[in-house]
C-alpha cells in the first residue's frame, strides 16, 4: 500500500509518501518560521495562507522524488487534528478532494498519533506495550500505549505545553524565534549553579505537569539581574535544567506505575540533547524518532494513516476537523 501523508496542523507543510513494503519513499517540509519570526509566534491566520500557497507544489514535487504517480497512491492521510482550525482545514480539504478526484480512500489522522508512532519510521523499532512522553509547543503528554489506538492518558499539562513555555521563556531572554532551540543552544554558556529553578507538581502524586510558574519565575529572575550575556545563559540553564528533571521524575514515576520498561519520546522538544542524556539514565529502554521526525512532519501521518487505512478505516465525503482531539477517542486498530 502506497499512501500520501499530508501535515498541516500548524506552522509546517509535511508531505511525505509510505509504501508497506519498501518504506518511506521520499518527504518534504516547508517551515514558516521566517514568516511568523516578526511576530515572536505563530499567527493563525498567515499559517492558513502559507498552507494553502505551498501545499500542492510540495506535493507535487514530492510525487516526483518519490518516481511515482497519483495513480500509483493507494490512499490518503491527513492531519484532522488537534491544531489551528484554518491550518487543519487546508490540509483537510486539500486530502479529501486529492482522495476524492482520484478514487483512492482517505482518513483523518490524530497528530498526536502521528508523534506517538514516528519512533516505528526507525529501523530499531519499540515494541508494545509502551510509555510515551510527547512533548512539542502544543502538547506535553505521557500516555500508556497497549497497541495503535489503545491509549490512555497518564497525565498531561494543566497550562503551558513544555515548548510553548521554552518559546516564552527565550522571548524574555530576547532571543529569536522560534526560541527553544535558541534557548537550548545558550544553556551550554550558562552556569548550573548559579539559578535553581523549582520542579513544578513534582511534590505532590500524579503524572500531570505546570510550567506556566516556571515561565514566571524566569520572568521574575529576569528582572532581578543587570541583564548581562552571562544572566541570559545562567537563566537558560536553571530553565532547561528544571524542565529536564521535572520530565525526567515524571517519566519514572510513569514507569514505576505501570511496570512498563519501553518509553519512547517524541515532538519537537524531544529532539533536546539535555533531555535525551538525562533520560539516558533512566531504568528502561528509550526509543526516539531522529530528530526530522521529532517535529511536525508528512511521514508520521503517512505511517500512522497507513495502519488505520489498512485496518479498514476510511472518511466519509464530509470534510472535518478537530481542533481538540482527545487520543483516548480513537479506535483501535
Amino acid at each position: 500500500m502506497r499512501v500520501l501523508g499530508i501535515e498541516s496542523s500548524c506552522d509546517e507543510t509535511g508531505i511525505a509518501v509510505m509504501d508497506s513494503e519498501q518504506g518511506l519513499m521520499a518527504h518534504n517540509v516547508y517551515s514558516q518560521i521566517e514568516l511568523h519570526a516578526e511576530y515572536g509566534g505563530v499567527v493563525p491566520e498567515l499559517a492558513s495562507r502559507d498552507h494553502i500557497r505551498k501545499a500542492l507544489p510540495l506535493i507535487r514535487s514530492t510525487l516526483d522524488e518519490a518516481k511515482i504517480k497519483s495513480e500509483n497512491l493507494d490512499g490518503v492521510a491527513y492531519t484532522a487534528g488537534p491544531g489551528l482550525i484554518g491550518a487543519l482545514l487546508v490540509g483537510a480539504s486539500l486530502g479529501r478532494s486529492l482522495a476524492w478526484g482520484w478514487g483512492i480512500p482517505s482518513v483523518a489522522v490524530h497528530h498526536m498519533e502521528g508523534h506517538l508512532l514516528a519512533p516505528m519510521l526507525e529501523a530499531e523499532k519499540p515494541e508494545f506495550p509502551f510509555i510515551a512522553l510527547l512533548v512539542s509547543g502544543g502538547h506535553t503528554l505521557l500516555v500508556q500505549v497497549a497497541g495503535v489506538g489503545r491509549y490512555k492518558v497518564l497525565g498531561e499539562s494543566l497550562d503551558d505545553a513544555v515548548g510553548e513555555a521554552f518559546d516564552k521563556t527565550a522571548k524574555l531572554l530576547g532571543l529569536p524565534y522560534p526560541g527553544g532551540p535558541e534557548l537550548a543552544k545558550l544553556a551550554e554558556q550558562g552556569n548550573p549553579e548559579r539559578f535553581t529553578f523549582p520542579r513544578p507538581m513534582v511534590n505532590r502524586p500524579g503524572l500531570d505537569f505546570s510550567f506556566s510558574g516556571l515561565k514566571t519565575f524566569a520572568l521574575n529572575t529576569v528582572n532581578n539581574v543587570e541583564g548581562t550575556d552571562q544572566d541570559k545563559a545562567d537563566i537558560a540553564r536553571a530553565f532547561e535544567d528544571a524542565v529536564v528533571d521535572t520530565l525526567f521524575i515524571k517519566c519514572r514515576r510513569a514507569i514505576e506505575k505501570t511496570r512498563l520498561s519501553t518509553l519512547i519520546v517524541s515532538g519537537g522538544v524531544g529532539a533536546n540533547q539535555r533531555l535525551r542524556q538525562k533520560l539516558g539514565t533512566l531504568d528502561a529502554n528509550v526509543f526516539y524518532p531522529r530528530p526530522e521526525y521529532c517535529t511536525d512532519n508528512g511521514a508520521m501521518i503517512a505511517y500512522a494513516g497507513m495502519l488505520r487505512l489498512q485496518a479498514g478505516e476510511f472518511e466519509p465525503k464530509e470534510i472535518q476537523v478537530r481542533p481538540r482531539w482527545s487520543l483516548e477517542d480513537l479506535t483501535a486498530v
